[in-house]
């Protein structure tokens, strides 16, 4: 073989090799493979084409491009603390944090230059406008009503870049470092008076409680000494009906009576108080008939008819 045909022979080989990597290089491009939760836009010359889903897709090589890949999956990106001026001219530091997702990988590629910096500046002024027609009190107590306005104006603006605007949270509201301040004074105080109203309101109920426990303790007792006087009485009318029976199922004359009443009377002088005696008729007739019984048989014993002596002249 001489050097002509060895040429050739290497040239062909060169050749075949180059065709082999054109047609490799044209099926590597023509074959692209989208992950899943992402979108990829397709121009054709220049032009829109189409959106490529996630999986095995075929370009037509040199002709077709595809651009960078778009994150179709929700997003949460937190902003750095802005300067808001409120309705009473306070300066308020703010954190937002806006959860978003591109649900158009077309419009969020054509229709915006840079969607996360337009959601950040879109952001920024739309809470500015908001806070601005609220004092700091308002401010610091409205954040669900500030949240709600603020996606609602977000998601109505990003709608057209193939953005979806989910929720809206503020992070931090700080106020100045002088009111801050005097909100701590305020909430101490308020504290304290807290503090000073319930224990008034402590001692107040344990008083009440207290008395209460002496009203129920009071009434008891009394009812104790109704319950026991009345007891007592019951006792003394039962006993003076036994007496008073028994006296009169004896059928008791009037010796034994007045025995009795002479009987009682020492008891009656008992104690330094006593001043009066208090002596009933029957007594008298008790005695009287005493006096009877004793002295009636030494009369009878004198016989009728017999005179005295006639003293002597």
């Amino acid at each position: 073989m001489n050097d002509g045909e060895i040429l050739g022979t290497i040239l062909v080989v060169a050749l075949v090799v180059i065709i082999v990597v054109f047609v490799l290089t044209i099926l590597i491009r023509a074959i692209r493979i989208v992950p899943q939760a992402y979108s990829g836009v397709v121009e054709r010359l220049g032009r829109y084409h189409k959106t490529l889903q996630p999986g095995l897709n075929i370009l037509v090589p040199i002709i077709d491009r595809l651009r960078p890949l778009v994150d179709m999956r929700e997003q949460v990106v937190s902003f750095p603390p802005q300067p808001v001026i409120t309705e009473d001219n306070l300066v308020v530091s703010i954190d937002t944090v806006v959860y978003f997702q591109v649900v158009d990988a077309r419009a969020a590629t054509y229709e915006i230059a840079n969607y996360l910096a337009a959601v950040e500046q879109l952001t920024t002024t739309t809470l500015r406008n908001v806070v601005g027609g609220l004092n700091l009190e308002e401010a610091l107590t409205s954040r669900d009503n500030i949240n709600g306005q603020l996606r609602v104006v977000l998601d109505e603006a990003t709608g057209k870049w193939g953005i979806r605007v989910g929720r809206v949270e503020l992070k931090a509201i700080d106020p100045p470092h002088s009111i801050q301040d005097s909100m701590e004074k305020q909430m101490r105080a308020e504290r304290d008076r807290r503090a000073v109203i319930l224990t008034a309101e402590g001692t107040k109920q344990s008083a009440i409680l207290e008395a209460e426990g002496h009203r129920q303790a009071a009434i008891l007792q009394a009812e104790g000494d109704a319950q026991a006087a009345v007891l007592r009485a019951k006792g003394e009318a039962e006993a003076i009906q036994t007496v008073f029976g028994a006296i009169h199922e004896g059928d008791p004359d009037s010796k034994l009576l007045a025995y009795q009443y002479l009987q009682t009377l020492p008891k009656l002088a008992e104690g330094d108080a006593n001043k009066l005696w208090i002596i009933p008729s029957e007594l008298t007739e008790a005695l009287k008939g005493i006096g009877e019984g004793f002295f009636a048989p030494r009369a009878a014993a004198t016989p009728p008819g017999s005179t005295d002596a006639a003293p002597r002249g």
